[in-house]
């Protein structure tokens, strides 16, 4: 009997192609060739390690989000979405820890710390909280990134989103919407 391993062996090699291809989408479930927004932040600087200060609570941090700042929204903007996303988490698929919408085009940049521009919602990180939830990775992980996304949307809400959406259900409410994303990129270990 004659056994056909080449082809399950090419099968794997191609899903582990396509999921290492996911990976390096900037936001999932969007085009990597939108129009570029420029994010910034004086919290960290680029690729770089947060301090302790943003760190979830539950892991000695302060639990204060970062500053963020964005420029080159396209003229069709009527609000930004905001999301943290941790791709390096144990968990297979990543790990959500701020999903932000309906932020005002009229705002392109939030202070650390700061409460959320009027109408703005924050839905539910992997936490099961809704709102702001720092970066907390294994003890003795090597460094984790956090990927903070600012997405211009032709929309002034995004329908459906409340605080208790997750990441997954977010993003993928935002689908067909972005028409610019920027990503600024911090690491944090433990």
């Amino acid at each position: 009997m004659r056994r056909f391993i080449l082809p399950i062996t090419i099968a794997v090699a191609a899903v582990a192609s396509a999921a290492a291809n996911a990976q390096a989408l900037r936001q999932p479930g969007t085009p990597a060739n939108l129009p570029k927004l420029h994010v910034t932040s004086s919290t960290f600087a680029p690729n770089a390690p947060q301090p302790a200060s943003v760190a979830f609570a539950g892991c000695g941090g302060g639990n204060v989000s970062p500053d963020l700042h964005w420029t080159g929204a396209p003229a069709s903007t009527k609000s930004f979405a905001i999301t943290e996303f941790d791709p390096d988490a144990p968990t297979g698929v990543g790990f959500w820890h701020w999903t932000v919408v309906n932020i005002p085009a009229s705002v392109t940049d939030l202070p650390a710390g700061a409460a959320l521009p009027a109408g703005a919602v924050a839905g539910l990180t992997d936490y099961g909280m809704a709102g702001y939830q720092g970066p907390c990775p294994p003890q003795g992980d090597k460094p984790h990134r956090y990927k903070f996304t600012v997405s211009a949307l032709d929309i002034p809400v995004v329908q459906g989103v409340t605080a208790g959406s997750t990441g997954a259900f977010t993003t993928f409410s935002m689908r067909g919407h972005i028409v610019a994303q920027g990503t600024y990129t911090g690491t944090y270990a433990r």
